[in-house]
């Protein structure tokens, strides 16, 4: 089984690659190099690498042997189209989804140039949701390379939303999540950056997903935007 997730738009997690570099302001504070930084020192032999990209070839058929659906996150402590992972490790992650309809797997890039140039090599089946993250204006290409893959369910992931959005390009896109940093250092999200989002997400008809505020204790801030949790979703692939 893959491990299960606090995150609050997915189920479990899956990761046949671990670790990363930085690409963009929003990998400033990475929440995933701080946590394989922790995992390292615990002597744990899939960090033994510590945040350095790390394949794992015996995790690319795990999924094939859940029987349970799930909603699972891939990748959550890498970026799949990181330049070094070979694409065909990348094709392989890709057959075992297709071979899974049972499960719907989520993955999510800030590597978008990369993604748009892979697509037409991979198979596109229902259940894969394909996202990229854009945390702010100087990143807003990532959602053109984005929508020119054929993926079924295209989503945006507005997450850690370091500043305003606008416009959002919401034509071919079926989610968006928005959410502020958290822990240590975790820069500011304005209200009125997220109000903005959920109007252009209402406007296009686009469901809307409310994730946090974020901050240095994001327990303590919790996700109620306009005094109301957004956990709007995307339809899911019937197995």
């Amino acid at each position: 089984m893959g491990t299960r997730s606090n995150i609050e738009w997915t189920e479990l997690t899956w990761n046949p690659v671990t670790g990363c570099t930085k690409i963009s302001q929003g990998c400033k504070n990475c929440y995933a190099e701080r946590m394989a930084k922790r995992l390292h020192a615990m002597g744990s032999d899939r960090y033994r690498n510590k945040f350095a990209v790390t394949l794992h070839p015996d995790l690319v058929d795990a999924p094939r042997r859940w029987r349970m659906p799930r909603l699972v996150f891939v990748n959550s402590m890498s970026d799949l189209f990181h330049p070094e992972i070979p694409a065909e490790f990348i094709a392989r992650v890709f057959s075992t989804m297709a071979d899974c309809p049972q499960h719907t797997f989520q993955v999510l890039t800030k590597r978008s140039d990369r993604l748009a140039e892979l697509a037409r090599d991979l198979p596109w089946p229902r259940n894969v949701w394909m996202g990229v993250s854009v945390e702010d204006q100087r990143v807003i290409h990532r959602v053109a390379d984005l929508a020119s893959t054929p993926a079924t369910v295209k989503f945006l992931s507005c997450e850690p939303l370091i500043g305003p959005l606008e416009p959002l390009p919401l034509e071919r896109i079926d989610w968006v999540i928005v959410g502020g940093e958290s822990g240590p250092r975790a820069r500011t999200m304005e209200a009125t950056w997220a109000l903005s989002i959920l109007g252009q997400c209402r406007a296009a008809g686009v469901p809307f997903f409310f994730k946090q505020w974020g901050g240095p204790r994001k327990d303590m801030t919790g996700r109620k935007l306009n005094g109301r949790t957004y956990s709007e979703m995307p339809q899911r692939a019937a197995a």
